[in-house]
């Protein structure tokens, strides 16, 4: 009997489901007509967003599947998948493409699973290649076409014979796709209307024309669900009234699908959906969340003879709280599980990378010593660091194959761990000061998130910077994001919500509210983490690109990686714009932790937190106009406040910008000098060998400007003392004395610039014996 001539009434009916050790759930069942057949029981079993879970709790995912496949019984259950199974994964998976994961699923007997986006991250390629020759069931994507034509590259669906019964399985993915990954990796590649594709091979496999394939029960396997406008643990009609591609999903997929699984928004869920144009009949909604920490279950009592579901149960089982290796699937997931971990764990220890010094977040409860800030405790948050800087570097830096992004973001709560110099040659031998194995890098950036380039207007841009001041009753009133090193903001925290980023320059330009910026972040933020929310207002493509990957090679293309002291956002009130002839310029900025000055760039002000960061020592002032430098006196800084106390020149010709540099870290505030030829420092330091109370160091000093002699000023600190000198040829030589006691020392020469050479840095370690 064709499907599409079945009448299927019935009446909702609340009931409890028991049994496998899990909580007691409430669902719905819908009565069948009098005259049923003897039903059976299609036991549908379903996992989404799984993106390579490969860890402790992997063999307690595959428990609780077969924990639910071993009560329905191996006949009556179908287990399925809505997508994303890999991609963004965990390291144990990830660092193999995958593999392991597919491994596993293999061994759990996964029947079919939709196409997610995250399978297109590797290119299409890949997916039709590579993961389907590893794979031991097909990813199915009815609404994937070759462009230009409505024939799917992808298989749209698959029958199999569970309970006695024909149950035709169909896949579809988001039709944002390719928003969502590299569009070198889907060109030529046209992702369609997910529901009309649905409806389209639910008509065919209900027919009645066994050529077409004919089944008596439909499962639709979206890679969409309930939108990210709606709150968690909203009800089915606020999701559906919030519109968009999930209502869709209720309101017009065909009366013929008797199950719907979702996925993608990573919510849990699992609903009775009105079925549309048949007053009092509902069917499943279900999502489990994601990363296997549910499995979603549909019972469905079907009548044999008519196809008919007279019935239907509908939950998600949390994942078992332990393994029982007794299922033969649960040992062979073991076994997978744990060569991966293994295996992680041995590329774990190899080096990637190399630092001159430690490289942190920010630390508070510390304090500045002659080495720099020590002590404390990691992760504060709502202060810039060295770490967080680099980071946002590499984001800008390592996307080179897909864009040339203008700025590169992170946000702080993205950092989990710090980059030390020390060693640890008992745990691993290659381990030695100055390494950084691939465990440790990953350790920095641990969560899995792809890398993301955003199109924002500067308009845009500047909200998102806006946004560091958290909304009313967050548990961080403020949050401080990594900017790459060729972005500077001035932000003034006394001024009104929505007006405290003053001042914004990339690459020294000024922020045009019109121009479109790309912006290259971790998806977490793309999508409005943290509370970013004007992220989303722009345009994101996912590259598909591992943060972690991006990073590890960041490291290793950038060998003996120094921090960078200088800050690229810095807080004031009232700095003077507009300078004219014999202007005074007076007030005072705040450079440490307690200063309360009337001119302030107060509390988490010009010098950073993260370890080994130096305090201010002095402000070098200047006024700019132009590519014209005018040189202002020395200001000092004494108990953490930089008295101004200076008069413009009296012959001033027009109108200037006042503009200072922080000594040693660079730190600008106001106006920046002018740019010019890159500038490049070489530093020797004599003797060779140097030993502690004995040797007599000198610093020898050569600086150049696109290989000609620079002039000008550089800094030279170590040893506990700073001098400033004159270049003479682009050339100086400073003696720096002894050094008390042996270890690794830096030494920080930081040349200031000149009117046609650009300012650089540049850290120097030297290893002084006993």
């Amino acid at each position: 009997m064709p499907r599409h001539s079945r009448v299927r009434p019935g009446i909702a009916a609340s009931v409890a489901l028991l049994g496998l050790g899990v909580p007691t759930l409430a669902v719905t069942t819908v009565a069948g007509p009098a005259h049923a057949a003897a039903r059976v029981t299609v036991n549908l079993l379903n996992i989404n967003d799984f993106h390579g879970r490969i860890d402790a709790n992997t063999t307690k995912f595959a428990t609780t599947i077969e924990q639910l496949r071993a009560a329905a019984g191996e006949a009556n259950t179908l287990f399925l998948s809505a997508g994303d199974n890999i991609g963004a994964s965990l390291f144990a998976s990830s660092v193999q493409q995958d593999t392991p994961t597919l491994r596993v699923l293999d061994a759990l007997d996964l029947a079919t699973s939709a196409v997610g986006n995250h399978e297109f991250d590797r290119g299409a390629d890949d997916l039709t290649g590579r993961v389907s020759d590893t794979a031991d069931f097909d990813y199915l994507g009815a609404n994937v076409y070759r462009t230009g034509t409505t024939t799917p590259v992808l298989p749209e669906y698959r029958t199999f014979e569970v309970a006695g019964v024909t149950v035709g399985v169909i896949g579809v993915v988001t039709q944002e796709t390719p928003t969502l990954v590299s569009p070198a990796g889907v060109a030529g590649l046209t992702f369609g209307d997910p529901v009309a594709a649905v409806n389209r091979v639910a008509t065919k496999l209900s027919d009645g024309d066994a050529a077409n394939g004919e089944a008596d029960v439909l499962v639709a396997e979206y890679h969409e669900g309930a939108g990210a406008g709606t709150p968690d643990g909203a009800t089915l009609e606020q999701e559906v009234a919030a519109g968009g591609a999930f209502a869709d999903i209720v309101e017009k997929t065909s009366p013929l699908v008797d199950a719907i699984f979702t996925g993608h928004t990573h919510k849990e869920y699992a609903w009775d959906a009105p079925v549309p144009g048949q007053a009092g009949r509902t069917r499943p909604v279900l999502q489990t969340g994601s990363y296997g920490e549910n499995i979603g279950q549909i019972e469905l009592s079907v009548d044999p003879d008519t196809g008919q579901v007279a019935s239907y149960t509908s939950r998600n089982v949390p994942r078992a709280s332990t393994e029982d290796l007794t299922f033969p699937r649960v040992a062979a997931v073991k076994t997978i599980t744990d060569a991966a971990l293994a295996n992680a764990a041995a590329v774990g220890n190899t080096p990637v990378g190399s630092i001159a010094d430690d490289i942190t977040t920010a630390y508070s409860g510390g304090g500045y010593t002659a080495d720099g800030y020590t002590g404390g405790t990691r992760d504060d948050r709502s202060r810039e660091s060295a770490l967080g800087d680099l980071v946002a570097d590499a984001l800008r830096d390592g996307v080179r194959d897909f864009a040339t992004p203008d700025l590169g973001i992170t946000n702080s709560g993205g950092l989990r761990a710090e980059l030390f110099y020390a060693g640890d040659v008992t745990s691993n031998p290659a381990n030695t000061d100055g390494v950084v194995t691939y465990a440790e890098a990953n350790a920095v950036l641990p969560f899995n998130n792809t890398v993301a380039l955003v199109k924002l207007t500067g308009a845009q841009l500047r909200a998102v910077l806006e946004q560091q001041w958290q909304p009313a009753g967050s548990s961080r009133p403020y949050l401080q994001l990594g900017l790459s090193d060729n972005v500077r903001v001035t932000a003034d925290p006394t001024a009104p919500a929505g007006s405290r980023i003053t001042s914004v320059r990339i690459d020294g330009a000024l922020l045009d509210p019109a121009r479109t910026y790309t912006v290259s972040t971790l998806s977490f933020l793309a999508a409005g983490g943290d509370n970013f929310t004007a992220f989303a207002d722009g345009d994101a493509v996912d590259t598909g690109l591992l943060d972690a990957q991006l990073w590890r090679d960041y490291l290793a293309d950038h060998p003996s990686l120094a921090p960078d002291f200088a800050r690229q956002q810095v807080f004031a009130t009232g700095l003077p714009t507009a300078v004219t002839a014999g202007a005074p310029i007076t007030g005072t900025i705040g450079i440490g932790e307690t200063a309360a000055p009337v001119f302030p760039i107060n509390a988490k002000t010009l010098d950073l937190t993260s370890l080994g960061a130096p305090s201010t020592t002095a402000l070098r002032p200047y006024l700019v106009k132009g590519r014209q430098v005018i040189e202002l006196p020395e200001v000092a800084v004494t108990d953490g406040i930089a008295t101004l106390d200076l008069t413009a020149p009296a012959d001033l010709a027009g109108t200037w910008q006042f503009g200072a540099v922080a000594v040693p870290t660079g730190t600008v505030v106001g106006a920046e000098l002018p740019g010019g030829s890159t500038s490049s420092i070489l530093v020797g330091v004599q003797p060779a060998t140097i030993r502690a109370d004995r040797s007599r160091v000198t610093v020898r000093v050569r600086v150049t400007g696109d290989g000609e002699p620079a002039t000008g000023k550089v800094v030279i600190r170590g040893n506990g003392k700073e001098r400033t000198v004159r270049l003479v040829q682009g050339r100086v030589k400073v003696a720096i004395g002894r050094y008390a006691t042996p270890g690794v020392k830096r030494i920080v020469v930081r040349y200031l610039g000149s009117d046609t050479v650009e300012p650089s840095r540049l850290v120097v370690k030297v290893k002084v014996r006993r």
